[in-house]
């Protein structure tokens, strides 16, 4: 039993529509009605294309023993009586809250303050949250029992359902904090409240939400806005916004970086090998920018306590998740980045490949970059003059940004590029399909919704 119905309601500033269920409390939280399983509790949320509590009916009759309703669902009183007696019919209980998604978060940060001696590590970022995560969590988990959210459920929502995992054998949680809108990452910081905390960069990602650097840097740096006087958050030493970032009422601020935490020596798309300690590590995950990731880890597990020798097997044993500085060998060797995209990851992407001996040819795939707002063309335009000064001997661009920018910037190229708008995908494909011969490298780098692992399996064919 997570939270009991006393607690779920005191923790939610809930109150009683009706109280019919026969448990005492829920087993699993969703916000899916398709994933409701029995004795769940089914939180209905409201986006701008769906209204959750259509599906409330649904997730009663898959077992949903608990549900919220919102005052503004709940006002009518057809609802009001339709959800009593569904709630009859399938012996389950409603509770009346101002707003649901508030409550998920409450209902968290309630359930998470049953675990006291849980050391809680939250991390946020303009680039590199899900990879700094995933090393600190392979660290640890040489040493400590951990838990932490899978993939990038990062969000407002994420979150709060990640915790839920949170058990009594647990010794450390793990979780990054992402940020779609203004004032999120307070708001993650008010349910997980972090002992430690780490800033991996401040960057360009989301400008077109906020608008300027200063505006991401003070909403990311909220994530120390709960910190108590025995808390501790880690900052780059390098990172133009690290004064700004050091200055907190409460707990210490720590600089990590190569300087501070060890030595480095890039390997290409081996990756690199790090120095620290006695230890000569070898990191499988390429580009300098995860080597800032691994100096994170380092320094946040050096802070711990743990042995060199935990950090060198954490670090070792790591591999790439989907889309992420994926490296994938054969005929035609392609690194896939394609989980996001921005103007500081994308001219990482394109300094990193400069230093990549080849065979054959290097060809990159350069999709648009979303959520810049009244940025984007600048940004664009700003990518493809690195594109065209860069080493590819040919470039693709696919999405309507980027080709716009690619057909300004291409004018005084003499490099032999191509354009694709979303609608050509399959045309792309054949014409890169067409162009590709054995040992060439190919980069993929691109937003998400551009979904550039689309075109993995004309990479994968075997050439001559």
């Amino acid at each position: 039993m997570l939270l009991s119905f006393e607690e779920l309601c005191h923790a939610v500033s809930g109150s009683v529509v009706c109280h019919f269920s026969l448990y005492a409390g829920f087993d699993s939280v969703t916000t899916d009605s398709r994933t409701v399983v029995p004795r769940s509790l089914f939180v209905p949320l409201r986006g701008l294309q769906q209204d959750g509590h259509r599906y409330i009916e649904s997730a009663l009759q898959h077992g949903a023993c608990y549900v919220f309703a919102d005052e503004a669902y709940l006002n009518g009183e057809e609802n009001r009586r339709a959800i009593t007696a569904l709630c009859k019919q399938y012996e389950a209980s409603c509770i009346r809250v101002a707003h649901t998604l508030t409550a998920l978060q409450n209902a968290a940060a309630a359930y998470l303050a049953h675990f006291p001696r849980l050391l809680k590590i939250g991390i946020t970022g303009s680039n590199g949250k899900t990879t700094t995560k995933e090393l600190i969590a392979s660290i640890f988990e040489q040493e400590y029992r951990v838990v932490k959210n899978e993939g990038n459920l990062n969000s407002e929502t994420g979150l709060p359902l990640s915790i839920f995992h949170v058990s009594e054998e647990h010794e450390v949680g793990i979780f990054e904090l992402g940020m779609n809108r203004p004032g999120e990452i307070a708001e993650l910081a008010a349910v997980l409240k972090p002992d430690i905390a780490v800033i991996t960069n401040i960057g360009t990602a989301h400008i077109g939400m906020l608008g300027s650097k200063d505006a991401i840097a003070h909403e990311k740096k909220q994530i120390f806005s709960f910190f108590n006087a025995e808390c501790a958050g880690f900052i780059p030493a390098d990172d133009e916004y690290a004064a700004f970032l050091r200055d907190v009422p409460q707990g210490k601020i720590l600089a990590y970086g190569a300087a501070a935490d060890g030595t480095y020596e890039l390997d290409g798309l081996n990756g690199a090998i790090i120095r620290y300690r006695n230890e000569r590590i070898r990191f499988p995950i390429p580009g300098m920018h995860n080597v800032q990731n691994a100096f994170a880890a380092i320094a946040v597990a050096e802070y711990v306590r743990l042995s060199p020798q935990a950090i060198k097997q954490g670090l070792e044993q790591v591999q790439s998740l989907f889309g992420r500085s994926q490296i994938v060998y054969g005929s035609v060797t392609y690194l896939l980045d394609c989980y996001n995209a921005n103007p500081d990851s994308m001219n990482a992407g394109l300094s990193f490949c400069a230093h990549i001996p080849v065979h054959g040819h290097k060809i990159y795939v350069l999709a648009s970059m979303r959520e810049l707002g009244l940025a984007s063309r600048a940004a664009h335009r700003a990518v493809c003059k690195s594109a065209f000064s860069s080493d590819a001997d040919a470039l693709f661009f696919f999405g309507e940004e980027i080709c716009e920018a690619a057909i300004e910037e291409g004018r005084s190229s003499d490099k032999l590029f191509f354009c694709f708008d979303e609608s050509n995908a399959e045309k792309l494909g054949n014409t890169l399909d067409s162009l590709l011969k054995k040992h060439d490298f190919v980069f993929l780098k691109g937003s998400r919704g551009l979904a550039l692992e689309q075109f993995e399996p004309i990479l994968q064919k075997e050439r001559l």
